[in-house]
Protein backbone atom coordinates (compact mmCIF):
# COMPACT_ATOMS: atom_id res chain seq x y z
CA UNK A 1 0.00 0.00 0.00
CA UNK A 2 1.31 3.44 -0.92
CA UNK A 3 0.90 6.16 1.71
CA UNK A 4 1.62 9.81 0.91
CA UNK A 5 2.38 12.32 3.66
CA UNK A 6 -0.02 15.27 3.14
CA UNK A 7 2.58 17.71 4.46
CA UNK A 8 5.90 16.91 2.76
CA UNK A 9 4.52 14.67 -0.06
CA UNK A 10 6.94 11.86 0.80
CA UNK A 11 5.73 8.49 -0.51
CA UNK A 12 5.94 5.48 1.79
CA UNK A 13 5.42 1.86 0.73
CA UNK A 14 3.69 0.14 3.65
CA UNK A 15 3.23 -3.59 4.14
CA UNK A 16 -0.45 -3.81 5.12
CA UNK A 17 0.14 -7.09 6.95
CA UNK A 18 2.39 -5.26 9.42
CA UNK A 19 -0.10 -2.51 10.28
CA UNK A 20 -1.36 -3.10 13.87
CA UNK A 21 -5.05 -3.86 14.20
CA UNK A 22 -7.05 -0.70 14.77
CA UNK A 23 -4.22 1.62 13.70
CA UNK A 24 -5.65 4.85 12.33
CA UNK A 25 -2.73 7.30 12.44
CA UNK A 26 0.61 7.22 10.60
CA UNK A 27 3.73 9.32 11.16
CA UNK A 28 5.94 10.42 8.29
CA UNK A 29 9.57 9.39 8.77
CA UNK A 30 10.75 12.31 6.65
CA UNK A 31 9.03 15.25 8.37
CA UNK A 32 7.45 13.71 11.48
CA UNK A 33 3.92 14.81 10.55
CA UNK A 34 1.09 12.64 11.93
CA UNK A 35 -1.96 12.07 9.72
CA UNK A 36 -4.93 9.71 9.23
CA UNK A 37 -3.53 6.51 7.73
CA UNK A 38 -6.27 5.28 5.43
CA UNK A 39 -7.51 8.69 4.33
CA UNK A 40 -4.01 9.44 3.01
CA UNK A 41 -3.96 6.18 1.07
CA UNK A 42 -7.40 6.70 -0.41
CA UNK A 43 -7.04 10.25 -1.63
CA UNK A 44 -4.31 12.82 -2.07
CA UNK A 45 -4.87 16.32 -0.69
CA UNK A 46 -5.27 19.13 -3.20
CA UNK A 47 -2.34 21.11 -1.83
CA UNK A 48 0.12 20.32 0.96
CA UNK A 49 0.21 22.69 3.88
CA UNK A 50 3.05 25.12 4.36
CA UNK A 51 5.79 23.42 6.35
CA UNK A 52 6.84 25.49 9.35
CA UNK A 53 10.39 24.70 10.48
CA UNK A 54 12.23 26.34 13.36
CA UNK A 55 16.03 26.32 13.63
CA UNK A 56 16.77 26.59 17.33
CA UNK A 57 18.90 25.68 20.33
CA UNK A 58 19.24 27.69 23.53
CA UNK A 59 23.00 28.05 23.05
CA UNK A 60 25.03 30.30 20.81
CA UNK A 61 27.84 29.43 18.45
CA UNK A 62 26.35 26.25 17.01
CA UNK A 63 25.57 27.52 13.49
CA UNK A 64 21.85 28.35 13.82
CA UNK A 65 21.82 31.31 11.43
CA UNK A 66 24.16 29.60 8.96
CA UNK A 67 21.85 26.59 9.00
CA UNK A 68 18.64 28.62 8.70
CA UNK A 69 19.94 30.66 5.76
CA UNK A 70 21.56 27.67 4.02
CA UNK A 71 18.45 25.52 4.45
CA UNK A 72 16.18 28.27 3.14
CA UNK A 73 18.48 29.02 0.20
CA UNK A 74 18.83 25.30 -0.61
CA UNK A 75 15.07 24.80 -0.61
CA UNK A 76 14.70 27.83 -2.88
CA UNK A 77 17.29 26.37 -5.28
CA UNK A 78 15.24 23.16 -5.30
CA UNK A 79 12.27 25.16 -6.61
CA UNK A 80 10.26 25.69 -3.43
CA UNK A 81 8.89 29.07 -2.39
CA UNK A 82 10.52 29.88 0.94
CA UNK A 83 10.03 32.58 3.57
CA UNK A 84 12.96 33.03 5.97
CA UNK A 85 11.94 34.67 9.25
CA UNK A 86 14.63 36.10 11.54
CA UNK A 87 13.54 36.41 15.18
CA UNK A 88 16.97 37.40 16.49
CA UNK A 89 17.70 40.97 17.59
CA UNK A 90 21.12 40.71 15.91
CA UNK A 91 19.42 40.47 12.52
CA UNK A 92 22.23 38.40 11.02
CA UNK A 93 20.13 36.60 8.41
CA UNK A 94 19.92 39.80 6.35
CA UNK A 95 23.67 40.33 6.67
CA UNK A 96 24.42 36.78 5.49
CA UNK A 97 22.23 37.40 2.44
CA UNK A 98 23.89 40.76 1.73
CA UNK A 99 20.74 42.79 2.38
CA UNK A 100 19.80 45.88 4.39
CA UNK A 101 15.99 45.86 4.57
CA UNK A 102 14.30 48.96 5.95
CA UNK A 103 11.56 46.98 7.72
CA UNK A 104 10.89 43.45 8.85
CA UNK A 105 9.23 41.27 11.46
CA UNK A 106 8.73 44.09 13.99
CA UNK A 107 6.68 46.20 11.60
CA UNK A 108 4.63 43.18 10.52
CA UNK A 109 3.79 42.17 14.10
CA UNK A 110 2.83 45.71 15.17
CA UNK A 111 0.81 46.30 12.00
CA UNK A 112 2.85 49.41 11.30
CA UNK A 113 3.40 48.25 7.71
CA UNK A 114 1.58 45.71 5.50
CA UNK A 115 3.27 42.40 4.54
CA UNK A 116 4.26 43.62 1.09
CA UNK A 117 6.38 46.37 2.70
CA UNK A 118 8.01 44.15 5.33
CA UNK A 119 8.85 41.04 3.28
CA UNK A 120 11.69 41.48 0.78
CA UNK A 121 12.78 39.14 -1.96
CA UNK A 122 16.33 37.98 -1.31
CA UNK A 123 16.82 35.49 -4.14
CA UNK A 124 14.68 33.65 -6.67
CA UNK A 125 12.04 31.73 -4.66
CA UNK A 126 13.44 33.13 -1.38
CA UNK A 127 11.91 35.94 0.68
CA UNK A 128 13.13 37.45 3.96
CA UNK A 129 11.32 38.82 6.99
CA UNK A 130 14.21 40.47 8.76
CA UNK A 131 14.98 40.68 12.47
CA UNK A 132 17.07 43.31 14.24
CA UNK A 133 17.24 45.43 17.37
CA UNK A 134 13.65 46.63 17.02
CA UNK A 135 12.52 43.13 18.05
CA UNK A 136 13.34 44.06 21.64
CA UNK A 137 10.13 46.09 21.55
CA UNK A 138 8.17 43.02 20.42
CA UNK A 139 9.46 41.11 23.43
CA UNK A 140 8.12 43.86 25.69
CA UNK A 141 4.83 43.82 23.79
CA UNK A 142 4.51 40.08 24.38
CA UNK A 143 5.33 40.46 28.08
CA UNK A 144 2.63 43.12 28.51
CA UNK A 145 -0.16 40.95 27.14
CA UNK A 146 -2.47 39.57 29.83
CA UNK A 147 -3.04 36.39 27.82
CA UNK A 148 -2.20 34.96 24.40
CA UNK A 149 1.27 36.48 24.27
CA UNK A 150 2.73 33.17 23.10
CA UNK A 151 0.55 33.36 19.95
CA UNK A 152 1.81 36.76 18.78
CA UNK A 153 3.94 35.25 16.03
CA UNK A 154 1.18 32.86 14.96
CA UNK A 155 -1.21 35.78 14.51
CA UNK A 156 1.33 37.64 12.36
CA UNK A 157 2.53 34.77 10.15
CA UNK A 158 -0.52 32.57 9.57
CA UNK A 159 -2.26 35.06 7.24
CA UNK A 160 0.78 35.22 4.92
CA UNK A 161 2.21 31.70 5.04
CA UNK A 162 -0.14 30.35 2.34
CA UNK A 163 2.06 31.98 -0.30
CA UNK A 164 5.02 29.75 0.60
CA UNK A 165 5.91 26.06 0.61
CA UNK A 166 8.25 26.49 3.59
CA UNK A 167 8.59 29.01 6.40
CA UNK A 168 12.04 28.71 8.01
CA UNK A 169 12.40 30.52 11.35
CA UNK A 170 15.79 31.44 12.79
CA UNK A 171 15.92 32.01 16.55
CA UNK A 172 18.20 33.76 18.99
CA UNK A 173 20.37 31.91 21.50
CA UNK A 174 18.88 31.64 24.96
CA UNK A 175 15.26 31.35 26.00
CA UNK A 176 13.10 34.44 25.59
CA UNK A 177 9.47 35.32 24.72
CA UNK A 178 10.19 35.26 20.98
CA UNK A 179 11.71 31.78 21.18
CA UNK A 180 8.60 30.59 23.00
CA UNK A 181 6.51 32.22 20.25
CA UNK A 182 8.49 30.32 17.60
CA UNK A 183 7.75 27.03 19.38
CA UNK A 184 4.04 27.85 19.37
CA UNK A 185 4.19 28.56 15.62
CA UNK A 186 6.40 25.89 14.02
CA UNK A 187 5.65 22.18 13.73
CA UNK A 188 9.15 20.89 13.01
CA UNK A 189 12.48 21.69 14.64
CA UNK A 190 16.02 21.53 13.30
CA UNK A 191 18.52 21.70 16.17
CA UNK A 192 22.14 22.37 15.22
CA UNK A 193 24.53 20.79 17.72
CA UNK A 194 28.25 21.56 17.52
CA UNK A 195 30.29 18.49 18.32
CA UNK A 196 31.54 19.47 21.76
CA UNK A 197 30.58 18.36 25.25
CA UNK A 198 29.11 21.68 26.40
CA UNK A 199 26.70 21.75 23.47
CA UNK A 200 25.45 18.28 24.31
CA UNK A 201 24.58 19.63 27.75
CA UNK A 202 22.84 22.55 26.04
CA UNK A 203 20.80 20.09 23.98
CA UNK A 204 19.66 18.28 27.13
CA UNK A 205 18.57 21.56 28.72
CA UNK A 206 16.79 22.62 25.53
CA UNK A 207 14.86 19.34 25.41
CA UNK A 208 13.69 19.93 28.98
CA UNK A 209 12.41 23.37 28.01
CA UNK A 210 10.80 21.97 24.84
CA UNK A 211 9.03 19.35 26.92
CA UNK A 212 7.41 22.11 29.00
CA UNK A 213 6.10 23.71 25.79
CA UNK A 214 4.78 20.38 24.48
CA UNK A 215 2.48 20.09 27.50
CA UNK A 216 0.50 22.95 25.94
CA UNK A 217 1.32 22.37 22.26
CA UNK A 218 1.97 18.77 21.34
CA UNK A 219 2.20 19.60 17.61
CA UNK A 220 5.80 20.86 17.82
CA UNK A 221 8.39 18.09 17.55
CA UNK A 222 12.15 17.81 17.30
CA UNK A 223 12.62 16.16 13.91
CA UNK A 224 16.23 16.82 12.99
CA UNK A 225 19.40 17.00 15.10
CA UNK A 226 22.12 18.47 12.92
CA UNK A 227 25.74 17.92 14.05
CA UNK A 228 27.86 20.93 13.06
CA UNK A 229 31.58 21.80 12.99
CA UNK A 230 32.70 18.22 12.42
CA UNK A 231 36.48 18.65 12.43
CA UNK A 232 38.68 15.57 12.15
CA UNK A 233 41.68 17.60 13.32
CA UNK A 234 40.40 17.86 16.90
CA UNK A 235 40.20 15.11 19.48
CA UNK A 236 37.22 12.75 19.68
CA UNK A 237 34.64 14.39 17.34
CA UNK A 238 33.51 10.92 16.26
CA UNK A 239 32.98 9.86 19.89
CA UNK A 240 30.56 12.75 20.44
CA UNK A 241 28.82 12.05 17.13
CA UNK A 242 28.44 8.36 18.05
CA UNK A 243 26.96 9.41 21.41
CA UNK A 244 24.40 11.57 19.60
CA UNK A 245 23.46 8.68 17.32
CA UNK A 246 23.12 6.31 20.29
CA UNK A 247 20.80 8.73 22.08
CA UNK A 248 18.74 10.07 19.18
CA UNK A 249 19.07 7.51 16.38
CA UNK A 250 17.35 8.41 13.11
CA UNK A 251 16.84 12.03 14.17
CA UNK A 252 20.58 12.69 13.68
CA UNK A 253 21.35 14.14 10.24
CA UNK A 254 24.52 13.89 8.18
CA UNK A 255 27.03 16.20 9.94
CA UNK A 256 28.05 19.59 8.59
CA UNK A 257 31.82 19.41 8.27
CA UNK A 258 33.99 22.29 9.42
CA UNK A 259 34.50 24.45 6.37
CA UNK A 260 36.19 27.85 6.29
CA UNK A 261 34.05 28.82 3.27
CA UNK A 262 30.97 28.83 5.49
CA UNK A 263 32.53 31.51 7.69
CA UNK A 264 33.82 33.52 4.72
CA UNK A 265 30.64 33.69 2.63
CA UNK A 266 28.68 36.20 4.82
CA UNK A 267 31.39 38.82 4.29
CA UNK A 268 30.50 38.73 0.59
CA UNK A 269 26.73 38.67 1.15
CA UNK A 270 26.49 35.27 -0.50
CA UNK A 271 25.03 31.92 0.48
CA UNK A 272 27.39 28.95 0.56
CA UNK A 273 25.81 27.71 -2.68
CA UNK A 274 26.78 30.97 -4.41
CA UNK A 275 30.17 31.54 -2.78
CA UNK A 276 31.62 28.01 -2.87
CA UNK A 277 29.21 25.61 -4.61
CA UNK A 278 31.77 22.79 -4.65
CA UNK A 279 32.78 23.07 -0.98
CA UNK A 280 32.07 20.61 1.82
CA UNK A 281 29.67 23.14 3.35
CA UNK A 282 27.63 23.35 0.16
CA UNK A 283 27.57 19.56 -0.21
CA UNK A 284 26.53 18.99 3.40
CA UNK A 285 23.69 21.51 3.34
CA UNK A 286 22.44 19.97 0.10
CA UNK A 287 22.24 16.68 2.04
CA UNK A 288 20.14 18.43 4.69
CA UNK A 289 17.74 19.75 2.03
CA UNK A 290 17.40 16.24 0.58
CA UNK A 291 16.61 14.79 4.00
CA UNK A 292 14.03 17.41 4.90
CA UNK A 293 12.25 17.27 1.55
CA UNK A 294 12.49 13.48 1.34
CA UNK A 295 13.82 13.85 -2.20
CA UNK A 296 17.21 12.13 -2.59
CA UNK A 297 17.32 12.98 -6.29
CA UNK A 298 17.68 16.74 -5.71
CA UNK A 299 20.83 18.46 -7.05
CA UNK A 300 21.90 15.29 -8.85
Amino acid sequence: MKVICPQCRKEHNVDESKIPAGAKVAQCRACGHRFPLFESAAAEPEKPKTRRIGVTLSKGGVGKTTTAVSLAAGLALAGYKVLLVDTDTQGQAAYVLGMKPKAGLTELVTGELPPEETIVQARENLWLLAGGRALAGIKRLIDRKDFGGELTLVEALEPIEKDYDYVIVDTSPGWDPLTVNVLFYVYELVTPVSLEVMTLQGLVEFLKSLSSIQKYRADVTLNYILPTFLDKRIKNPDAILDKLKDLYGEYVCTPIRYNVRLSESPAYGKTIFEYAPGSHGSQDYRDLVRKITGRPELFA
